[in-house]
């Protein structure tokens, strides 16, 4: 289960619909959408 911080529930939030993606810089980010509020969400890192 992947987590990231929302900026409008301003906590941690499990990433629903979480899929990885590659940075124009080659590194891994998880991206997906807040499980509470319905908001983009974004992580830096694998899965």
């Amino acid at each position: 289960m992947a987590t990231a911080y929302c900026m409008k529930c301003r906590t941690k939030v499990v990433i629903r619909n979480p899929r990885q993606i590659t940075l124009k810089n080659n590194r891994p980010a998880v991206q997906g959408v807040c499980s509470l509020c319905g908001t983009k969400v974004f992580r830096i890192g694998k899965l």
